[in-house]
């Protein structure tokens, strides 16, 4: 598979505002715990007024965000053809790979930003959010349909794949990325398990699903019968005390 060059930050100064707060945001985060980043500090780094950064992003996560969207458009704009005759594993596989080499410059910052937020249910369930709106145009950048009836169950997988590898990439020294690889194929295999067996199960209550489909269309039907035929319930009359 081919490795995409890492992407280096630029200059601040010759970066608009939005995406000096990211930098700002990532290299404070190399520097020191997630939770001590104030937004004084971030406005002073990424040389703009409170003002300015209100407009460009109302939080810490919104920037969070506006990283995620820059690392998915560096994944998508070096999108790899040359896979595209490969098993779908193989397509996923490349695409985790060439997102980890994105990720790269950003390390220190991203194992920062996990450490303070693991305890956090609410942070955790706003990356998560985030992770599903990248995997989505990953697993689409992979030719991985997300349309069907095990979609969700898709995107949310290759998110959880990539996340449980992220920990062990954190780690992971060796310029091959040999053991985050490692991780990420014995869960993609994990994944497509599961996958068959959620498939299995929905073929098998097809019929049942079918079933109380035609019994529900049949109870409205019955009740616009009734109401067309003046026989609805009517209300209790209301009585003095």
């Amino acid at each position: 598979m081919a490795r995409k060059p890492e992407a280096k930050p630029e200059a601040a100064g010759t970066q608009p505002p939005r995406e000096r707060i990211i930098d700002a945001v990532m290299a404070l985060a190399a520097e020191g715990p997630w939770e001590a980043i104030s937004l004084p500090m971030i406005a002073e780094r990424a040389e703009v007024s409170l003002a300015d950064l209100r407009d460009a992003y109302p939080s810490k996560g919104a920037v969070l965000g506006g990283f995620s969207r820059r690392i998915d458009r560096l994944v998508l704009d070096g999108g790899n053809t040359d896979m595209a005759a490969e098993p779908a594993r193989e397509r996923v596989l490349d695409i985790m790979l060439r997102r980890f080499d994105a990720l790269a410059p950003y390390k220190a910052a991203l194992k920062s930003i996990r450490d303070g937020v693991r305890h956090d249910p609410l942070a955790l369930a706003a990356l998560n959010k985030l992770a599903l709106n990248s995997w989505r145009f990953m697993l689409a950048a992979a030719d991985i349909d997300t349309e069907d009836h095990l979609g969700t169950l898709k995107v949310q997988g290759a998110a959880l794949v990539f996340a449980r590898a992220l920990d062990t990439w954190f780690e992971d020294d060796d310029p091959g990325l040999s053991r985050t690889m490692l991780v990420v194929e014995r869960e993609l295999k994990r994944g497509e398990t599961l996958l068959q067996r959620a498939d299995d199960m929905h073929r098998l209550t097809a019929p049942f699903r079918g079933f109380f489909r035609a019994a529900m269309e049949g109870r409205h039907e019955a009740r616009e019968r009734r109401r067309h035929r003046g026989e609805a319930t009517p209300e209790p009359e209301d009585h003095a005390a």
